[in-house]
């Protein structure tokens, strides 16, 4: 029983390293380093998202932050930028006549 014990533990780690290998030496191909370095890319292109997106929503907060602020202290509202573009605009320069201008 013992040594069946043994075969069978040797029989697990030799297919384990046998499959170690084999991805190793997949991965030291030129295909399996292109793909280790997609992927890396790809990791990297998120990772700088992510922290785009963190700076964005810091900067959003910390200028609601301000703006509160100086609502406070001036009590007059700052006009946000969403407001200004939603407003129309005070004077809409009409069509030029033919000819006129140079």
């Amino acid at each position: 029983m013992k040594r069946l014990f043994w075969l069978g533990l040797g029989i697990a780690i030799g297919v384990y390293a046998q499959r170690r290998a084999s991805e190793a030496a997949r991965n030291l191909t030129p295909a399996g380093i292109g793909a280790n370095l997609a992927d890396g890319l790809r990791e990297l292109g998120a990772g700088l998202g992510a922290f785009g997106a963190e700076v964005r929503a810091g900067m959003a907060a910390r200028e609601r932050e301000l703006a509160e602020l100086v609502e406070r202290r001036t009590g007059t509202a700052l006009p946000t930028y969403a407001n200004a573009l939603a407003e129309e605009p005070a004077h809409r320069p009409g069509r030029r006549a033919r000819g006129a201008g140079a």
